[in-house]
């Protein structure tokens, strides 16, 4: 009854077949709720299409949110578990232990999730934004500079099925990306996807992940701190393929040292159901067949974006490897109509990413001034233990570029604010055009990593030099301090190392 309720209101409020929005957004995610609250900053009316009835997509709900919020649990559970370095005891006589109450972890996940919920629904009153319930898609070209958009309800107090059109000047996809899944398995208690895997009711004893990019490296650290038996398997020679090699490097070592098993260069043969979980056969490195039973196994090998089913086809749209090609207004070739986020072909799949295409978007649309998103100002974080921050070009890229590259590294170990927290693993490496000391990239394994990357990501959007950087005054003591001491490493002039 609820739904029907608000579908009444909603036709009594903004009569769907008879407003003509600026712009339709279709998905309720982070490119889709921020394209659609910058949208009514420039003064556009807009309506945003979400097919659930909480807006936040799966960044917030089974996404980034709750994995971090688990990883945050999960860096507190490591320092307690290291208390007595710090001069804190448990227990009487300071020899007890604190104990994981796995119940009040997800509770508290919830609870930030909820608050973020209830946040997103007070912006859209807002700004005004028409927000409406339903699974949109297209139903073709525009006619008289109109598009419309049918939306279909899914579901709840008789409406179920239930169709009506929106019309606007301008539609913005913004549909997102699901896990892909291995042919032939799917996902349950067993074989998990991000989103099975963050509701567990309880710590897995063991755990598979197939898969070492950032969603598979995240989830092996933050069940490893928890105490689970991990082990990797992954297709590529690497862990997080898309980093620098020397990060990747210095990250397999650090699992290694943490107790989790590493397996790069391997090829999941079958996955299999046992009475107490799941056994997972691989090839190996070396071409030996290995078997590995655990109680869980997280499949975590790439998301695909939700293209299908969203009337692409009775457009002009452009489709590359399942994803929609765009230009650098995140136009597409349907006239009126733009793609932003996880669905965008050539842009890495990150919410951030997603929200600042959705800014260009709206800004195309309302005609004001706009910057396209660069690939390579765009920043990556994994919070794995250590955290990893990047942005720009690997070593590697940039040779293959044509760059004479200067590179500068400087390691935690040097860092005094490291020794503070107690956390000295890691580096940063700063990788830079030796001709005319252009910063091409900037790649951070330690303390903090994914919050110190913004000076770099900054400093190259301003097209900062080493030599400027090297003069720039940092606090003391701070972790930001590593990043001077690796601009002064390019030039052979580290203070600290």
């Amino acid at each position: 009854m609820r739904r029907s309720r608000h579908l009444a209101r909603l036709r009594m409020e903004l009569p769907l077949a008879e407003t003509i929005y600026d712009v339709a957004i279709i998905g309720g995610g982070p490119a889709g709720y921020m394209a659609a609250i910058r949208g009514a900053e420039y003064g556009l009316k807009v309506a945003l299409i979400e097919k659930t009835d909480r807006l936040g997509g799966t960044c917030l709900h089974v996404g980034c949110i709750p994995t971090k919020a688990l990883l945050f649990n999960a860096e507190i559970w490591d320092h307690l578990k290291h208390a007595a370095e710090f001069g804190i005891s448990f227990g009487e006589g300071g020899i007890g232990m604190p104990t994981l109450d796995w119940a009040a972890v997800q509770k508290r996940k919830n609870a930030i999730i909820a608050k973020h919920v209830k946040g997103l629904d007070f912006l859209m009153k807002k700004h005004k934004i028409a927000r409406i319930e339903g699974f949109g898609r297209l139903t073709g070209p525009a006619l008289d500079g109109v598009h419309s958009v049918e939306v279909t309800t899914a579901g709840g107090g008789g409406a179920a099925g239930e169709v009506s059109q929106v019309k606007a000047k301008n539609v913005i996809l913004a549909t997102g990306s699901e896990a892909k899944m291995l042919p032939g398995l799917e996902a349950d208690s067993s074989i998990l996807t991000n989103i099975e895997i963050l509701a567990l009711d309880q710590v897995p004893k063991s755990l598979v992940v197939i898969g070492a990019g950032a969603v598979g490296v995240e989830f092996s650290s933050l069940f490893r701190s928890f105490g689970t038996e991990v082990t990797i398997v992954e297709f590529l020679p690497c862990v997080v393929p898309v980093e620098d090699e020397e990060v990747s490097k210095e990250l397999t070592r650090l699992f290694k040292k943490r107790g989790i098993e590493v397996n790069t260069g391997a090829k999941v043969e079958k996955v299999e159901k046992t009475e107490t979980g799941v056994k997972v056969t691989f090839t190996d490195a070396n071409g030996k067949t290995q078997v590995k039973e655990a109680e869980k196994v997280l499949v975590a090998v790439g998301r695909a974006g939700r293209t299908s089913n969203i009337g692409v086809e009775k457009t002009k749209i452009e489709l590359e490897r399942g994803l929609i090609k765009v230009n650098e207004a995140q136009e597409t070739a349907e006239p009126g109509v733009f793609a932003i986020g996880d669905i965008v072909a050539g842009l890495p799949q990150l919410a951030h990413v997603g929200a600042m295409s959705g800014m260009v978007a709206v800004a195309r649309i309302a005609g004001a001034k706009f910057r396209p998103v660069r690939r390579d100002r765009i920043p990556g974080c994994t919070y794995t233990e250590p955290q990893i921050g990047s942005v720009g070009l690997t070593e590697a890229q940039a040779k293959e570029k044509g760059y004479t590259v200067k590179v500068g590294k400087f390691p935690f170990a040097g860092n005094s604010k490291a020794t503070i927290l107690g956390s000295h693993d890691g580096f940063v490496k700063i990788v830079s055009d030796a001709k005319y000391g252009e910063i091409l990239g900037v790649h951070i394994l330690g303390p903090q990593a994914t919050e110190l990357i913004a000076e770099a990501v900054v400093a190259m959007e301003l097209e900062g030099t080493v030599e400027e950087l090297m003069f720039t005054i940092h606090a003391h003591p701070t972790l930001a301090e590593s990043l001077l001491d690796a601009y002064g490493a390019v030039e052979g002039m580290a203070i600290n190392a």
